[in-house]
């Protein structure tokens, strides 16, 4: 499964808006339309090598996008079947359907298949499940490939409903911008490799799937202070405090300090000091930025750490039972601190309950009301800001289900942060290096291997 990098994400009523806009400037929605069918055509004739193509037309656009495409398919020599379930419904996709001179077959149980089914039913204005009887018909389907145009049918395009694909995509097209079901789940498992045509669209790229970072060299007249200082406060577990800042480390700090009694230093060149020289370190004027959670259990001590960490008005990532302890102040004193939180699903439900909508949505919910960066974490990770800006990391690597690799990735967010960097680009950075690092290394990864050699 692969996503293009730094791509926009429209939900489906900004898509609407976005062709809408479209229109106001003269590029008509007929317009849009054979663009979209011509690349679906184009991605289909590269896929399909020449072999016969089914395609299956729903009643709406999503339709008369295949609609296009058989046409254009069938005028480079291509054996085009098309398959309706009813007859358009939208002026637009009468139109094209008035426009291809084939037969249209009915989507009935027992159809016959072909090498490559181009599934143009649905597409991302989808309002319910898809009806078990068509389910099971398009379950039936032979087919060596899957081509889904914009999402596959059946999943929610705005990613909040969990409904599944009966056609399991092998590629989705995806028009104009990505949608949230491209890279969250569990609508992005049915969207296989995901490809994005440009039809015209003028997209907002506040939300955008993860980009491809490329760590920076040091200049010629760095160091380590200019690299970044940073300061990892251990808790009752120190394993997890030294993974954090054994990833700090290799994510390119400069100077990292272990803080806090029975510290377990990684490497030699991390500096381990007794946890009464806590306060004194969080004034030292090089300090860039203090990680606190990982190893941390809740309670009054985790609490005076986490106090003393904001009091001293450092840039600040926010693990585990550290992140409820923060919280009241975050909200309190929001915009205040430059601060990165990193929750998993259930520190994200107990810190904040009853946010509501697609995994997007909650994060940016989550941000608006801290004030901090989110990296909500998972196979589909969703870094969120509380200026609405989001990237989507999917797809992440399975390899990172596993203890303590959160905790590194609460070191590289530390590292990031350390040197300047905001909040929202720091969060990407380390995210991006945690991907990378876990995918290098591959089957049978731990947490001490991200900060091996």
């Amino acid at each position: 499964m692969t996503i293009p990098a730094g791509a926009p994400i429209l939900t489906s009523d900004a898509m609407r808006a976005a062709e809408a806009a479209c229109a106001e400037s003269g590029l008509s929605l007929a317009e849009l339309m054979e663009r979209a069918g011509a690349a679906v055509a184009d991605l289909a004739w590269r896929i399909g090598a020449g072999a016969p193509v089914l395609i299956l037309c729903g009643p709406g656009n999503n339709g008369g996008d295949g609609y296009v495409a058989a046409r254009r398919l069938a005028e480079r020599g291509v054996a085009v079947r098309v398959a309706a379930l009813v007859p358009p419904t939208t002026d637009l996709a009468r139109a094209a359907r008035a426009r291809w001179t084939g037969a249209v077959e009915a989507l009935a149980p027992g159809m016959k298949g072909a090498p490559l089914v181009v599934d143009a039913l649905f597409g991302v204005g989808l309002s319910r499940p898809i009806a078990s009887e068509l389910s099971k018909t398009l379950e039936g389907l032979e087919a060596r490939r899957i081509l889904a145009v914009d999402v596959p049918s059946g999943v929610d395009g705005d990613g909040v409903e969990p409904w599944r694909a009966p056609l399991k995509a092998d590629v989705t097209l995806a028009l104009g911008a990505l949608k949230p079901a491209h890279v969250l789940l569990p609508a992005a498992r049915d969207c296989g490799t995901v490809r994005l045509a440009n039809i015209g669209l003028s997209a907002d790229a506040r939300w955008q799937s993860l980009p491809i970072i490329k760590p920076s060299a040091p200049d010629a007249a760095a160091h380590k202070f200019s690299r970044g200082m940073l300061l990892v406060r251990g808790g009752a577990m120190p394993g997890a405090a030294a993974l954090a800042a054994g990833g700090a480390a290799r994510a390119g700090a400069g100077y990292v300090v272990l803080s806090g009694a029975g510290a377990q230093v990684p490497f030699a060149a991390i500096i381990a000091e007794d946890g009464a020289a806590y306060g004194a370190r969080l004034g030292d004027k090089r300090l860039g930025a203090v990680v606190i959670g990982p190893g941390h259990n809740a309670g009054a001590a985790l609490g005076a750490d986490v106090a003393a960490a904001l009091d001293s008005g450092k840039a600040l990532v926010l693990d585990a039972a550290a992140i409820e302890a923060a919280l009241p102040r975050l909200i309190d004193e929001r915009g205040q601190h430059r601060a990165i939180l990193t929750p998993h699903e259930g520190e994200f439900a107990r810190a904040f309950p009853g946010l509501t909508g697609s995994k997007i949505d909650r994060a940016l919910a989550a941000a608006e009301q801290s004030g901090a960066v989110v990296i909500y974490k998972g196979a589909d990770t969703v870094i969120a800001a509380p200026d609405g800006r989001v990237a989507a990391a999917w797809p992440g690597t399975p390899w990172l289900a596993s203890a303590g690799t959160g905790d590194v990735l609460a070191g590289a967010c530390g590292a990031m942060l350390a040197r300047g960097e905001g909040a929202f680009d720091a969060a990407m950075a380390a995210v991006r290096w945690h991907i990378a690092r876990a995918a290098r290394i591959g089957p049978g990864l731990i947490a001490d291997d991200l900060i091996g050699t």
